[in-house]
């Protein structure tokens, strides 16, 4: 309470505690001091108790072993002061030890000693066999299971933030609170060993309460025996109940707060909803009175229970019919038309999925919302591919949009849109079709080929027929994939890479430190970052990433550079997405006149625009195209392979007509990789049987 009233001196209130105990052990204190924190450890039990009753969980009492230890030394310290003061003063008279040590050895046991030590007897039969060890029992089991399930915890949590369902902030939320709940319960277990080394100890300083005050009255103060044992063991009697007392309070709070199940109501509440129903006491009231009416049975008292037990069933029931109250109508404040706030001019959401009305029931949950499931494994699916946690997509119906068209938006730039029939099924030919289906033609909008919109009717047919057959919430779902694969850098920020470099640092921290903040800062390298996701390389592999980023920092410390810097340490992660490990590298390259020509331009552009002539370029284009064009129709990757001093311009160049296309430099492939020469673009003789077929460059 000092601590809350004196912020400055909450750091002093636990040492002055712990010195004030030492001082109570050692000095003598007056009787009247003692009753005073007599009644202040009474209070304090009660109001622990308090505590555990009210907790929804036991983590909302965390501090329960610490607080039971300090109560159970504050207990012990008032005990050996007492039983000072009994010892020497004993013969004084009934208050000699003070007021309320009198109080328990008069009031509650009547004056008489021998009723006293049975009640003492009682009390500790029940803190010590009963409570204490029943609490000891559960606080060991549950903190036996709760280690074990720890690690599952903690794989559950990784999971749920791979997979986006967690941010950064609340997966490591979680994580404090599951290793806090494991340190609890293994303080719990043993912290019930205070409780019941307490009562050990309380039969212990009974009996030498008990010892002493014979031996001293007679040998010390002249009493006899009778007198010896009506002054001390009625004093040591109300000494023992004084600290039992709150002993047996604490250890039902103890006992509590291990049996305590997680809910959202306290244990008053858990306790009246679960015994609310009137389906419980009908049968109670129906067992007590046919108890009622047999003979020689108390019939006043249990028929008079009976009426009770009928009269809730009763009540219940009728609270049971009642309609639930409406809810509170909040009163609706004038808006403010001046008032401009953030909400007003964005959503804030990073990715965004604009809707036509026809399309609604593909997201109503009253329907299944179909197209929600699936583009949350887009989300997870995506995610384990960029190696970063994708935005979560808003979708939103716009009244402007025709009733079936969608429209996909990436950091408010459009990156798709095409239509779709929510009662139909498209069907794709992807070359292996035969014949043609009844229907509205239409265009595959991820990969363009030719589709048929059908009756689900037809479904069946159309697969016998070769077609591929697709529902429209799984159209929607690939071209949100696609759309957002080709625009992964967009969707990576500063957030996201301070998430990948906390988790870095907790399995690899000297990376993290020789990363950032120096020699890079955090927008560096997001920046980097994003040079490689938009060239399609995954972050999955973020420890070897960062490691190659903060080795190329040493040498310049501009993103675009450490991209070209890094990228042939990268090489066999960008070249194993391409082909399988005993297949080789399918590639097209230049002619090297033409890549010499090139190498030229680019030494003599001083301005870092990696630009190529127009019309050179034009003709580059086309030739590419035309070399790609069979290696696309057989759906076989392939890579274009240059130097490295013009990789950054014709990656600029073929990114207009073959986006998906990679663009390595020499040194990115690793030398022990076979390759595959498919074209030579540039080149104007055919090549001898046996060698690649060059493709001529068109003048």
């Amino acid at each position: 309470m000092l601590a809350k009233f004196l912020p400055g001196a909450r750091g002093a209130v636990l040492p002055l505690a712990i010195l004030l105990l030492v001082v109570i052990m050692v000095v003598p204190i007056p009787a009247a001091l003692l009753d005073i924190f007599f009644v202040t450890n009474i209070a304090i039990s009660l109001a622990v108790l308090m505590v555990a009753l009210n907790a929804r969980k036991p983590l909302d009492f965390s501090a329960f072993p610490t607080v039971l230890l300090f109560t159970t030394l504050f207990r012990l310290g008032l005990n050996v002061a007492s039983t000072r003061i009994v010892l020497v003063h004993g013969h004084e008279g009934e208050a000699a030890a003070g007021h309320v040590i009198e109080a328990f050895g008069n009031f509650l046991i009547g004056g008489d000693y021998v009723v006293g030590i049975f009640v003492f007897a009682i009390l500790m039969i029940i803190n010590l066999i009963v409570v204490t060890k029943g609490a000891g029992r559960v606080s060991e089991v549950s903190a036996r299971f709760t280690l074990d399930a720890l690690p599952g915890k903690q794989m559950a949590i990784d999971a749920d933030l791979n997979a986006g369902l967690l941010t950064p902030d609340e997966a490591k939320a979680r994580r404090v609170e599951v290793t806090t709940e494991a340190d609890f319960y293994g303080s719990m277990d043993g912290s019930s060993k205070f409780v019941k080394g307490d009562a050990v100890a309380a039969m212990l300083i009974l009996a030498a309460n008990v010892i002493g005050g014979l031996i001293l009255g007679p040998v010390s103060h002249g009493l006899t025996i009778a007198e010896a044992a009506r002054a001390y063991i009625l004093l040591a009697i109300g000494d023992a109940l004084v600290a039992q007392l709150p002993a047996l309070m604490l250890s039902i709070a103890a006992a509590a707060i291990v049996t305590r199940v997680s809910s959202d109501k306290d244990l008053a509440g858990q306790i009246g909803s679960q015994f609310g129903s009137p389906r419980t006491w009908t049968p109670v009231a129906g067992i007590l009175t046919l108890l009622g009416v047999m003979p020689g049975m108390p019939h006043l008292l249990l028929l008079s229970g009976a009426a009770v037990a009928g009269f809730a069933a009763w009540k219940l029931h009728q609270i049971e019919r009642r309609p639930p109250p409406p809810a509170p109508v909040a009163a609706v404040e004038p808006a403010d038309q001046s008032r401009i706030g953030y909400e007003d001019v964005s959503d804030g959401m990073l990715v965004r999925l604009d809707i036509g009305y026809g399309l609604v029931p593909l997201v109503d949950e009253r329907k299944g919302a179909p197209l929600m499931g699936r583009i949350t494994g887009v989300r997870r699916q995506l995610s384990k591919e960029l190696g970063f946690v994708v935005p979560q997509v808003r979708v939103v119906d716009d009244i402007n949009l025709a009733p079936y068209t969608y429209r996909l938006v990436v950091g408010g730039v459009v990156v798709g849109e095409d239509q779709v029939s929510p009662d139909e099924m498209l069907a794709l030919d992807t070359g292996q079709a035969v014949g043609s289906l009844r229907g509205k033609t239409a265009k595959d909008p991820t990969f363009g080929l030719d589709a048929t919109w059908i009756a689900p009717g037809d479904a069946d047919a159309a697969t016998g027929a070769g077609f591929l057959v697709v529902d429209p919430g799984t159209v929607v779902a690939t071209h949100l994939n696609h759309a957002l694969g080709q625009n992964a850098a967009d969707l990576l920020g500063p957030d996201e890479v301070q998430a990948l470099l906390d988790g870095l640092k907790e399995r690899n921290p000297q990376v993290v430190a020789s990363l950032t903040p120096q020699p890079l800062a955090l927008t560096t390298l997001t920046q980097i970052l994003r040079g490689l996701l938009a060239e399609g390389i995954s972050l999955r592999e973020f420890r070897r990433i960062a490691s190659a980023i903060s080795i190329a920092a040493q040498k310049s410390p501009h993103a675009e550079d450490i991209v070209e810097l890094i990228r042939p340490d990268l090489g066999s992660l960008i070249v194993q997405k391409l082909c399988g490990v005993r297949e080789p590298l399918r590639v097209m390259t230049l002619e090297g006149q033409l890549e010499g020509l090139l190498g030229q331009a680019a030494r003599a552009d001083t301005s870092g625009r990696h630009v190529i002539e127009p019309d050179l370029g034009r003709r580059i284009v086309d030739a590419i195209t035309r070399a790609a064009q069979p290696l696309i129709a057989e759906a076989k990757p392939f890579a274009l392979v240059v130097q490295p001093a013009i990789r950054i311009a014709i990656r600029k160049l073929v990114k207009t007509c073959l986006p998906d296309t990679p663009v390595l430099s020499f040194f990115e492939v690793p030398e022990d990789k076979a390759v595959e020469v498919v074209a030579v673009i540039g080149a104007s003789q055919p090549a001898q049987a046996g060698h690649f077929q060059p493709q001529a460059l068109p003048a």
